[in-house]
């Protein structure tokens, strides 16, 4: 596979173009905002991991966010930055986002300051001395359980700092909290970020008007979580691949012996319906014909390949084999868009991440092709094979992702509204 990942191209002219073809909601344009000296409540994902001593391990939301947050401050706006941090029970200093401060005055060219609260007085004479052009973190806002109550004089009190309203945070856009669904119905003007309308624009791109063939790959270890997606898309796919510890319930509905690998018994008759409806819609359904077998679920385990004709008795499936590898590729190599949710096998465990690090390369070299990872494991899987700058859209929200696929509405988007 390592030839594929030196042979991967740089897609930035196709994905332009994309994103300028690619279907839109009407949700604002903060480029039309009128930003000098405005006060903009700007509700990001800053839901960063961190390690025991507050450093903080991963940045890929912080930078995500910073076109935006740059964009505001390069156009003399007062910026009101905030985000929830884990999940708090009140006021806890561990999910306070003091550390996220030094993350973005790495890639910020302004003034970044903080304040403790995210209403009420001393958040107001913050404001009142911020400077055109500079940043004030305002503090998690879980830490008032009103937040995810969506209580609406919560909502008033965080816009009452507030001129224009900025959603910047796709991952938490299908939660209708008070910061991202309530404050926008507070100020007269709510708009997308740049974040958030890629996200849009890539996602909704794929669902409305995809270049064809059109494949739609998903994993994950059970059908339960991806049963909406997996309905939505055999709607729109021209061919949809299957695979992690899903698979084995698809198996068992076929009729098929599956030895110890996970099944999900309650989900075989859904199982069976979905195969039906994909017969019926023409779509390419293809699952494994070979898999990865282990005597454990441990990373030691003993490990044999096998058909999925001969699955034994105290053996488990945890990653798609060789033939089935191959298999995807062969028919990812004709796809002009291609939608990935969810690994192949346990690619936490070297052992079993050949099928997942398999189809991250194939993706990487598609260069006529629009590659969208839409969100959980697929990117941590992208970003551990170091190709996440070889695709098309990596996603920074997994249910989020998820919701959109599936044609529900997000209401942190359904709030905003045009500039």
């Amino acid at each position: 596979m390592t030839g594929l990942r030196a042979a991967a191209p740089v897609k930035a002219q196709r994905m332009r173009s994309f994103v300028v073809e690619a279907a839109k909601k009407s949700v604002g344009n903060l480029t039309k905002a009128d930003l000098e000296g405005k006060r903009v409540f700007v509700r990001s994902d800053l839901n960063v991991p961190m390690d025991a001593d507050k450093n903080i391990t991963d940045d890929t939301r912080i930078r995500a966010a910073i076109p935006t947050i740059q964009y505001l401050v390069d156009n003399g706006a007062k910026v009101l930055l905030t985000s929830h941090l884990g999940r708090p029970k009140g006021v806890t200093e561990e999910f306070r986002l003091t550390p996220v401060v030094g993350g973005l005055k790495k890639y910020l060219t302004c003034d970044v300051n903080k304040v403790d609260d995210c209403i009420g007085e001393d958040v107001s004479k913050a404001v009142d001395g911020m400077a055109n052009g500079s940043v004030m973190v305002l503090e998690n806002v879980r830490f008032y359980g009103e937040e995810t109550a969506n209580e609406p004089d919560f909502a008033k009190k965080l816009a009452a700092n507030a001129d224009i309203y900025v959603n910047d945070a796709f991952g938490t856009a299908h939660r209708a909290h008070a910061s991202t669904e309530g404050v926008a119905k507070v100020l007269s003007t709510a708009v997308a970020g740049f974040c958030m309308q890629k996200e849009l624009d890539y996602l909704e791109g794929a669902v409305l008007e995809p270049k064809r063939p059109f494949c739609a790959i998903v994993g994950g270890s059970k059908v339960s979580s991806k049963i909406g997606v997996i309905e939505s898309l055999l709607k729109k796919v021209d061919i949809l691949i299957l695979g992690g510890g899903m698979i084995f319930t698809f198996y068992k509905a076929k009729g098929m012996a599956v030895g110890s690998s996970l099944v999900e018994d309650d989900k075989i008759d859904l199982a069976k319906t979905l195969m039906a409806q994909a017969e019926e819609k023409g779509v390419e359904f293809l699952l494994p014909t070979d898999v990865v077998l282990a005597d454990k679920f441990a990373a030691d385990a003993n490990t044999k390949v096998v058909s999925v004709d001969d699955m034994e008795d105290g053996w488990m499936g945890l990653d798609v084999g060789p033939d089935s590898l191959k298999l995807f590729q062969e028919k990812l190599a004709t796809c002009k868009t291609v939608v990935w949710n969810g690994p192949m096998g346990v690619f936490e465990m070297d052992a079993f991440a050949k099928g997942t690090f398999g189809v991250a390369d194939t993706l990487a070299a598609m260069s006529d092709a629009i590659t969208i990872i839409g969100g959980g494991d697929s990117v941590a899987a992208v970003e551990k094979a170091g190709l996440a700058d070889k695709m098309s859209h990596i996603s920074t929200g997994g249910g989020a992702s998820l919701e959109l696929l599936e044609g529900k509405t997000l209401p942190g988007v359904a709030a905003l509204n045009e500039a």
